[in-house]
């Protein structure tokens, strides 16, 4: 395909432009209302109490989400795009109202519950899409689109919790995304076929592999919920146990949830996959209490609290879209500087965060320009990751590398937020709490995943090697 043909012109006109807009779709829907929920979580706790259980709203959502995402395949299988974008809405829609009603916290993890069971359905089948309804020339920009919804979610989604919880109504911000996903749900209806694939091709899922995966991160949960060390580190134990288990019965598995090669570090996907997982555990694990960090120590309000929250998602769709057609070596130097400028930032927020503030621009300003440069570093090469894993997954498991995609993805999310409850309960967000609680958990939290990108150097460097289309390395 020629160059004038795989530009962004080639990809929103026409009837890609209407399929373009039907799969960023979904992914908007449920990053918008991760930021809505993130920006008014502060605001919840005051009214219904749970801090403890603070980072469990983002842990139960991500962990269903993961469930959905790894069964998007079989839905998409048996229902088509049309039927498979519909049960995803009608979960989601029903996780909100749940959430808007919510007395307590134990029945608001309940939506989240829900929710994240539609939402992980509506991302992974945006991603899973792309493969087969675009032509490769267009996977990067098509990928940079569907991951850039998060850049419109920055702009909606803070401004929809912000306003509510400022007014004292953050009830009203989950009823608001109800019309909303009610108009998604129709526009899959008008746009999308409806016809699935061909029954021959079903097969079951996975639920061993899935249900040691969701044990696992939970594991690392509920070691978080005390600040007590012997818990902690019994709960990460439990994890290490299931994940092993996981592994095991994955290699001898007849129905895989990941493509051969995902769990080898010597294979091409097992770098690729373990380089996302590090590059997400670095973003969530600082995200969802970034809004908390800057009401508390830097007396922001919950608006302007989400907003700056929001530059993170912002620096990774800037990068996204930016380096996305990008090919050769300008791709793998771009997956290269990702751990870069992500530790950098993780750096700076480690030294700005914790020593509070007044909160004017003078101090303010230099927290945004961090939280943006972790998202910028992570979106730089998240679109020549996720394409190379496309590229080097065996060609008869092109639509479980798909799936696979936003498994592994909301896989590091959900251990990032895990991890991240546990080591902010640790260093005293709630005991003794208040300002000097809430600083030393946010020095340790932006020190301790700062790890992240460091760790991910190396597979980075290895991903950016690696050929397009060598699928033989993969088996």
């Amino acid at each position: 395909m020629a160059q004038s043909q795989v530009g962004w012109g080639a990809l929103l006109s026409g009837g890609n432009g209407v399929r373009s807009i039907a799969l960023a779709g979904g992914v908007a829907l449920h990053a918008v209302n991760v930021y809505v929920a993130t920006t008014i979580l502060p605001s919840v706790v005051k009214d219904i109490g749970g801090l403890d259980l603070y980072a469990w709203n983002t842990t139960l959502f991500v962990v269903a989400s993961i469930i959905g995402s790894a069964l998007s395949a079989r839905l998409l299988q048996g229902a088509g795009p049309r039927g498979a974008y519909a049960v995803g809405s009608l979960l989601f829609g029903l996780g909100t109202l749940i959430c808007a009603i919510a007395p307590g916290m134990p029945v608001l993890l309940l939506g989240r519950l829900v929710q994240g069971l539609g939402g992980g359905f509506l991302f992974a089948l945006s991603y899973a899409m792309i493969r087969i309804v675009f032509a490769e020339a267009l996977w990067p920009r098509a990928m940079a689109l569907v991951s850039g919804m998060w850049g419109v979610a920055t702009l909606t989604g803070p401004a929809i919790g912000g306003i509510f919880a400022e007014i004292g109504a953050w009830r009203a911000a989950f009823w608001s995304m109800v019309p909303a996903t009610a108009l998604f749900a129709a526009l899959a209806f008008t746009v999308l076929p409806g016809r699935g694939r061909d029954a021959a091709e079903r097969s079951s899922p996975p639920l061993t592999q899935l249900a040691l995966l969701g044990l696992a991160v939970m594991a690392v949960s509920v070691g978080g919920v005390r600040a007590d060390l012997a818990w902690n580190v019994g709960g990460i134990v439990a994890a290490m146990v299931l994940l092993t288990a996981l592994v095991l019965v994955e290699r001898g598995a007849a129905k895989r949830l990941l493509p051969r090669g995902s769990l080898r570090l010597a294979a091409p996907l097992g770098v690729l996959f373990l380089t996302m997982s590090l590059l997400s555990i670095t973003v969530t694990s600082s995200e969802i209490f970034v809004p908390l960090f800057l009401q508390v120590l830097h007396g922001q309000s919950p608006l302007a609290a989400g907003y700056l929250a929001a530059a993170m998602a912002a620096g990774w769709t800037t990068g996204s879209i930016g380096s996305s057609g990008a090919q050769g070596r300008r791709a793998g130097r771009a997956i290269v500087l990702a751990p870069l400028l992500a530790l950098i930032g993780m750096v700076l927020l480690a030294l700005l965060v914790p020593a509070g503030s007044h909160g004017g621009w003078l101090s303010l300003g230099p927290i945004c320009a961090a939280l943006a440069a972790v998202g910028l570093g992570v979106g730089v090469g998240w679109p020549h990751l996720l394409t190379r894993i496309l590229q080097v997954a065996p060609a008869d498991e092109q639509d479980l590398a798909s799936a696979s995609i936003t498994t592994v993805q909301l896989f590091g999310t959900a251990l990032g937020a895990a991890l991240a409850g546990m080591v902010v309960n640790l260093a005293g967000l709630t005991h003794p709490g208040g300002q000097a609680g809430t600083s030393n958990a946010a020095l340790w939290l932006f020190v301790v995943f700062a790890l992240a990108p460091v760790l991910s150097f190396l597979p980075a460097m290895r991903s950016a090697r690696l050929r397009p289309l060598a699928q033989a390395e993969a088996g």
